[in-house]
């Protein structure tokens, strides 16, 4: 099983999730959803995730928005090393803004996100109190109460806050909903074709058991990453070089005219 990746927004080896067992379902009587992940699983990883500090994991996924992690990797590092310490939220808070702006430059629409990460520190001090407290509701808060609350921070969409519950507060069936889970789900024929991230979601947390969401997210992005690739999958070579082609409905993939479109237009 190779090495989870340090590029990955869950953090790679040290994001705070663990190596865990499970028993793959019988193909014959489980969602066929279940299936792809038990088998993404048994390709990549599994881990239950878990351990991250709720403010930090905020923070990183928001760096992450609309870049790849691996670009948004060292401007998080690099705030970290500026501003990291024993109260991240008070350092941004009271940092000057252009500060910020220099330590997160290599990850791109950096005043975009200066501004997002310093209103959600003064944000979460003002109604938390501290970095620690705001941790500590991500981990024991009711997840809907949770989710609908980061919902309410600018700057944060239904993956950021499902990035906080899984990698921060290690809640069990929730499953984060990039362009990768988007595209492949729908794709595979897990989802509606017409389905938005939401829906995707929603099809993916009802029919995969709760403690396989998390791995399953992370490895379903490293598929994309290696396979399912938004505009030259694996499968236009040929059903032999994707493993998943046996449970695929290949939703807008036209292997003979060597065409791709976006599922929903597929369907349409």
């Amino acid at each position: 099983m190779p090495e989870e990746p340090s590029e990955n927004i869950s953090g790679g080896a040290s994001g705070g999730g663990r190596e865990t067992a499970f028993d793959p379902a019988d193909p014959e009587t489980t969602t066929r959803a279940e299936v792809v992940v038990d088998r993404l699983g048994e390709r990549y990883w599994q881990k239950a995730y878990g351990g991250q500090g709720g403010f930090e994991c905020l923070v990183r996924t928001i760096l992450s928005q609309n870049t790849s992690d691996k670009a948004s990797q060292p401007a998080h590092d690099e705030l970290m090393a500026q501003y990291g310490g024993e109260d991240l939220a008070e350092s941004l808070a009271a940092a000057d803004r252009e500060g910020i702006v220099e330590a997160i430059r290599s990850g791109g629409l950096y005043n975009q996100k200066s501004k997002l990460i310093q209103g959600v520190a003064e944000e979460v001090l003002a109604d938390f109190g501290s970095e620690a407290d705001f941790d500590r509701y991500v981990r024991e808060e009711a997840p809907a109460t949770v989710r609908d609350r980061l919902l309410e921070m600018k700057g944060v969409g239904p993956k950021t806050a499902d990035c906080v519950l899984l990698f921060a507060g290690g809640r069990g069936g929730v499953f984060p909903v990039d362009t990768h889970v988007h595209r492949i789900a729908r794709r595979i024929g897990l989802a509606p074709a017409d389905a938005d991230h939401e829906g995707v979601r929603a099809a993916l947390e009802r029919d995969i058991p709760h403690e396989k969401c998390g791995f399953g997210h992370t490895a379903m992005i490293q598929f994309g990453r290696e396979f399912c690739k938004a505009r030259k999958p694996a499968c236009l070579d040929g059903s032999e070089a994707c493993p998943m082609a046996d449970v695929c409905d290949m939703v807008g993939v036209d292997a003979a005219a060597q065409s791709v479109t976006d599922p929903a237009a597929a369907a349409d």
